[in-house]
């Protein structure tokens, strides 16, 4: 027992001291602490303003930036390519991808692929090695600057710089934000009263739900990906890495939580692949298939099996 907490606290203080050398060598990037700060305000306030249309808007919109948003857009179809599309739907994903607050397209994909390069080894950008709070939301607090950040999207992410679209969603992120906080506003202001409507304080009820609880329910549940799914769960894979399958993140957080079969087989549409590993996001996938939005859809039995199951 003592041995166990002793490897445990020595854990957490290596922890501590590399973020503390990352922070000294790197500053902090206060518009990104800025932004994470507020955005959880928001929710902090939430409850002060509550209405059933803006708990109604926070769940829905919770689906479609969350699932379509980053574990379809940004995950299996930018990152993976997991399957095809047509480009107004890959934009229309990367768009709601955005609205996710985790950043632009552009920067996701390419952290992800850097993580999927060097996973839980050195050059990973979130493994847990280095700390859960780490991995969790302090890696990308750092203030890395322009030129890294550069070399960090020509390197994982070049075709990602050759989309037009791609790289204006990039420059449009924060901007997106007050728009899609504006329209809120406004559905609450001028909604009907008879659905708890039509005030300005329905107004900012849709704003603080619809936006602050709605953001930081995604982040936090994707954000657990990084985390939790690299310290707690089981195994079907003999991965490289610390992958694991964690069924409350699997529900949480639209079918993602299945991490060790992802990182087994990374281009696999479905991260479920036993028949309880319940996967919504590969559901909304199997749709677009069978109506024709979606085609060149990467299956299991489409992958040379390499790895042995446990």
């Amino acid at each position: 027992m003592n041995s166990a907490m002793d490897s445990a606290a020595e854990a957490v203080s290596n922890a501590c001291r590399l973020a503390k050398q990352t922070f000294k060598q790197w500053g902090v990037s206060w518009p990104i602490v800025s932004w994470i700060v507020l955005v959880h305000a928001l929710a902090v306030a939430a409850p002060f303003f509550f209405t059933w249309p803006a708990l109604v808007t926070c769940i829905v919109l919770s689906f479609i930036t969350g699932s379509f948003g980053v574990c379809m857009g940004y995950h299996r179809l930018l990152t993976h390519k997991s399957f095809n599309t047509y480009k107004p739907i890959r934009w229309l994903l990367a768009f709601l991808g955005g609205l996710s607050g985790e950043g632009s397209a552009l920067t996701w994909v390419a952290n992800h692929r850097k993580h999927h390069a060097f996973s839980d080894h050195e050059g990973d950008p979130h493994s847990p090695k280095h700390g859960p709070w780490w991995s969790h939301v302090l890696w990308f607090m750092p203030n890395f600057g322009q030129k890294w950040r550069r070399e960090l999207y020509e390197r994982y992410a070049p075709d990602m710089l050759k989309d037009k679209v791609i790289v204006a969603l990039h420059y449009l992120f924060l901007p997106t934000h007050f728009i899609c906080a504006g329209l809120l506003w406004m559905i609450g202001y001028f909604g009907p009263t008879s659905w708890g409507l039509g005030t300005n304080w329905a107004g900012w009820s849709m704003v603080l739900w619809g936006l602050g609880v709605r953001m930081v329910y995604v982040l936090h549940v994707t954000w657990f990906v990084n985390s939790a799914t690299h310290i707690w769960g089981y195994r079907n894979y003999n991965t490289t890495d610390n992958s694991r399958n964690l069924w409350w993140v699997g529900l949480l957080a639209f079918g993602e939580g299945w991490h060790n079969n992802h990182h087994a087989y990374q281009r696999v549409a479905r991260q479920g692949h036993r028949w309880w590993e319940f996967d919504i996001t590969w559901c909304a996938i199997w749709v677009m298939e069978k109506v024709g939005l979606a085609w060149d859809v990467v299956r299991l039995k489409d992958i040379p099996k390499t790895l042995p199951t446990r």
